[in-house]
């Protein structure tokens, strides 16, 4: 089956990128998380926006993204949540609180979709997670999660 991805998936491509896949996997996985949608002929206007859209969030040069990791693995970012008395979270970090969290401590703007993290964050402690800024260079943030 042919699709148009409209957000990156690890290990099949980015967003607006063309994949073939088999049809349980569109049908069972992409579709219902909204991940892709059916390649059509019209749907080229589609691929053509969201190429677009991710050139200019996108960081241009290696030699560039090579300085931002710098920044980024040299700092330890805070980020404050709601904490239980057992410091357990109610609820999980997000990507989008840690690259708001970045930004608050003086480091470059992130795209929330760019930040993995590998488990949930659910408790209080240091933790870490990747951010690709570039096919070639991923840099590691450090985290401490605080009650707030």
């Amino acid at each position: 089956m042919k699709l148009i991805l409209t957000q990156e998936v690890s290990g099949l491509g980015t967003a607006g990128d063309v994949v073939e896949v088999k049809d349980g996997y569109a049908r069972n996985f992409l579709f219902p998380r909204g991940l892709a949608t059916a390649w059509t002929k019209g749907g080229q206007k589609q691929v053509d926006s969201i190429r677009k859209g991710r050139e200019t969030r996108e960081v241009k040069s290696l030699d560039e993204a090579k300085a931002i990791k710098g920044q980024l693995e040299a700092k330890t970012v805070k980020v404050e949540a709601k904490t239980g008395a057992s410091g357990r979270l109610f609820g999980a970090v997000t990507p989008a609180e840690i690259a708001a969290a970045v930004t608050a401590a003086g480091g470059p703007a992130l795209d929330r979709r760019k930040i993995e993290i590998a488990t949930p964050i659910k408790s209080t402690g240091s933790h870490q997670a990747l951010v690709r800024l570039h096919p070639e260079v991923q840099a590691t943030v450090a985290l401490t999660v605080v009650a707030g």
